[in-house]
């Protein structure tokens, strides 16, 4: 697969039609599959190379946050939906509510683990830390669908259509605010592909 590695910033004309469309409350590609437009690395950006419409994760520790058009890459309540594919002994995440780093673990927002053989117990569809799942919901080598579900204080994960994790925090406290989204590089060992990544907002 021919990898190549491009970052930029999209147009004025770019920004109006994906600000008009989060307002319509559609699905919003957050993805084009040919670059990296709207999105910003951290810390090693190589970690993040594209292959036939993918994002392939894999190389040293890096987060790849969303700082694109779609709903000012400040999400409340939303549905974010992804295709991923892990390969044997992977780890990666997507973190929510978070915002951009420049190194280290994102410390704002939750991690919703992607790992079906790594060897950290915590497998795919863990809020991590909080509230994880034992059992490995996907296998490698085999694309799943992650959909993740936040309103209000309730985070929701499906998985392949299926709900594997529901969490409601307490009425204080909670990480719950508002923030972008992010794809996590988690060791030179892991292989993790990203496809299809859209989201689509929800009223508060």
């Amino acid at each position: 697969m021919k990898k190549y590695v491009i970052f930029f910033v999209l147009s004025a004309v770019q920004f109006a039609a994906y600000s008009q469309k989060a307002d319509g409350g559609e699905w919003i590609s957050l993805f084009d599959g040919r670059s990296f437009a709207g999105w910003k690395p951290a810390e090693h950006p190589a970690t993040f190379t594209l292959a036939d419409g993918m994002i392939v994760v894999f190389g040293e520790r890096a987060h790849l946050f969303y700082e694109g058009p779609a709903g000012n890459h400040n999400f409340k309540n939303f549905e974010l939906s992804l295709q991923i594919m892990t390969t044997p002994g992977s780890n990666s995440g997507v973190f929510i509510h978070t915002e951009y780093q420049e190194e280290g673990w994102p410390k704002k927002g939750y991690e919703i683990q992607v790992n079906n053989t790594h060897t950290d117990w915590r497998k795919t569809a863990s809020i991590y830390g909080v509230q994880d799942v034992k059992e490995a919901p996907a296998r490698d080598d085999e694309w799943f669908t992650e959909r993740i579900i936040v309103q209000g204080k309730k985070i929701t994960i499906m998985i392949n259509g299926k709900v594997v994790n529901e969490y409601t925090e307490p009425a204080t406290g909670g990480r719950l605010s508002s923030g972008t989204v992010a794809l996590q590089g988690h060791d030179p060992k892991s292989k993790v592909y990203y496809k299809d990544v859209k989201i689509r907002l929800l009223p508060d």
